[in-house]
């Protein structure tokens, strides 16, 4: 049976997704460490460069675009660019790092207390997945929702 991120990595591939924008940081690190060599990372030094890029790819190819932000700072970053993204109705998945779940709640630094809330109402869907089993699932049906008429991101 494959670990998450191979799963992850094997539904981003089969759906096309196979080119990341992100501004990583220690959150997303063990994601990227493993990363196929069929995909390539497209770095932005600042996440709302990160995400007007992922926009301009995501309507050139008519189809999402993947975007990997560092935690709730990243995310607050990339939020003038993501208005831009519904208005222009840009198919986003857009990820964001979280803490390691024991810390969930301690108020740690970059720790989302509500990261289902921060994007709203700017996005068709949130979700957080209570494990990382459910990360793929919850990547897939973002894929989908974010390519629904009227295409934006999630």
């Amino acid at each position: 049976m494959a670990d998450v991120s191979t799963a992850t990595y094997d539904l981003l591939r089969a759906r096309g997704l196979t080119t990341i924008f992100g501004n990583p940081g220690s959150n997303e690190l063990p994601f990227l460490a493993g990363m196929p060599d069929d995909f390539r990372y497209i770095l932005g030094l600042h996440e709302g460069a990160v995400l007007a890029m992922a926009d301009g790819y995501a309507q050139a190819r008519g189809s999402a675009a993947f975007v990997n932000l560092h935690a709730a700072a990243g995310t607050g970053n990339a939020m003038g660019s993501l208005t831009n993204a519904v208005y222009s109705h840009s198919p986003l998945v857009i990820t964001a790092g979280q803490q390691v779940r024991s810390t969930i709640g301690q108020e740690v630094m970059l720790a989302n207390v509500d990261a289902q809330s921060l994007t709203k109402p700017l996005v068709k869907w949130s979700c957080e997945p209570a494990c990382a089993q459910d990360v793929p699932r919850s990547i897939s049906q973002a894929i989908h929702i974010a390519n629904l008429p009227a295409k934006g991101p999630v």
